[in-house]
């Protein structure tokens, strides 16, 4: 069983070592939003819990759950006791009220460290001792009926040093957060005991069942996609752009565009997050029809118009720019041409991503998986593939709650490496082949968005000539 702690809803899903689905269920997730302010109350998580598990066990033998493990938003922190029981609402990872303490600890908003140096401050040091939690922590605990070590994915931004496997207690001490705060970290994919009596009786899991340490919802996500040998790479398209890949080391960037969690394998998942994505064409086309539009936007291979299609202000990856806007350059006359401006800018983007990443020294050419909301554009789907110049995998199922339910089966020992757990369990839908004539036509636009942002000073001369100069090597 894989079991996801989203924004807005819980999810579990059972599935077979072999890729069968058995059972599903969901439940439904409210928060307090308030300006930068959003919480979650730890409770709600935990009720929605057992309402998605039991929907997931319905029609299924019970007794042959072998495993679970829980994945849950990055950031996403609270206050417990020392037994595990929350004291405080669960801070979202999008809960803005931290930004002074992100500044003096040098770290985005969105961090758990910020958050948790937020939470012990405004306790003033009074009352018994407390911990640290994440989201997904709470739940685990309360599986379990006791208090659980974390993972070293969800750990990541709360401070936890991954190359040293440890928590940089120099460091943190300097912030005023003592070592008693921070749970134990384990690698993910670790037991973490077995499911209580009473956890079973609210949840309908049986108990005794292996419960084992998750991931964030983004790394869940790229298990969920297969991608997971040396090489490969997830490109996570909905609103905005994300891709995660894999690395026998990290991948280092002085930037700190990239980061790197740790797989439960050892490689490493470098990453990056871009503002590009969907969210530009819902601004530019509100209440359109997708599916006509790309009909139009066919004809317009390449488009008049040039667009760097940003779902908000400023950009993150493949160059950080925090007064970066969207634009559109040479306006094309028709809506097919500006809707298919908007579709190949985010190719263009996600090339000069992968770009950067080979700028960086990762390995980017093995397997490429497209998953998100946009790929069930299959129109998109080929697009990109074309603008790329690679193959694309798009799976059946790309589920976080898959990727967790992947993870327990490695767990539990009955998988072999992870790797092959996913390739076991990840089922391709179909594979894209890039056609070379239309690869061959958008590279001198390509070379135009790449020369527009660096003439705009927000890409590096180097990373703009490693671009062109790949560009060049591949035509």
């Amino acid at each position: 069983m894989g079991i996801d702690l989203g924004t807005q809803s819980v999810r579990a899903m059972v599935a077979t070592t072999h890729g069968h689905i058995l059972g599903s269920g969901s439940a439904p997730l409210t928060g307090r939003r308030s300006g930068v302010r959003h919480e979650q109350e730890p409770s709600d998580w935990w009720a929605a819990v057992c309402t998605a598990a039991r929907a997931a066990l319905t029609g299924v033998q019970a007794r042959r759950l072998h495993a679970l493990a829980v994945c849950s938003t990055s950031g996403t922190v609270l206050l417990t006791d020392t037994y595990g029981h929350p004291l405080t609402p669960g801070l979202m990872y999008d809960d803005g009220r931290a930004a002074p303490e992100a500044d003096e600890a040098g770290v985005p908003p969105s961090w758990g460290l910020a958050k948790a140096l937020w939470l012990t401050r405004r306790r003033n040091g009074t009352g018994p001792p407390v911990r640290l939690a994440h989201q997904a922590d709470t739940v685990t605990a309360r599986l379990t009926g006791g208090p659980v070590a974390t993972d070293s994915s969800h750990a990541l931004k709360t401070g936890y040093d991954l190359e040293r496997d440890t928590w940089p207690a120099e460091a943190m001490e300097m912030l005023g957060l003592t070592p008693d705060l921070f749970p134990e970290v384990v690698r993910p994919g670790t037991s973490l005991g077995k499911v209580a009596d009473a956890a079973s009786r609210e949840t309908g899991i049986p108990a005794g069942t292996l419960v084992v340490a998750g991931m964030t919802d983004g790394c869940a996500a790229q298990i969920a996609s297969g991608a997971l040998r040396i090489g490969s790479w997830n490109s996570v398209l909905g609103t905005t752009l994300v891709l995660k890949g894999v690395a026998a080391d990290p991948v280092h960037d002085s930037s700190g565009i990239v980061y790197n969690h740790r797989s439960p394998d050892g490689n490493w998942l470098p990453g990056g997050a871009s503002s590009v994505g969907a969210g530009a064409l819902t601004a530019a086309f509100p209440g359109a029809d997708p599916a006509r539009l790309d009909r139009l936007a066919a004809h317009h291979e390449p488009s008049v118009a040039l667009a760097y299609p940003l779902a908000s202000q400023g950009e993150r990856f493949p160059f950080r720019a925090p007064d970066a806007t969207a634009f559109v350059l040479d306006g094309g006359t028709s809506e097919g041409d500006r809707w298919a401006a908007l579709l190949q800018g985010v190719g263009y983007a996600e090339r000069l991503c992968l770009d950067y990443l080979h700028h960086l020294g990762a390995p980017v050419e093995g397997p490429l998986t497209f998953t998100g909301g946009a790929a069930r554009s299959a129109y998109w789907n080929r697009l990109r593939a074309d603008i790329l110049g690679r193959p694309a995998r798009i799976p059946e199922q790309t589920e976080p709650a898959l990727g967790m339910a992947v993870l327990a089966a490695h767990g539990a020992g009955g998988a072999g490496d992870l790797a092959g757990a996913a390739e076991a369990m990840v089922r391709i839908r179909e594979v894209l082949q890039p056609r070379p004539e239309r690869t061959a036509a958008f590279a001198e636009p390509y070379a135009r968005i790449v020369g527009e942002l660096e003439r705009r000073g927000w890409l590096p001369e180097p990373v703009a000539a490693h671009a062109l100069a790949r560009l060049e090597t591949s035509s």
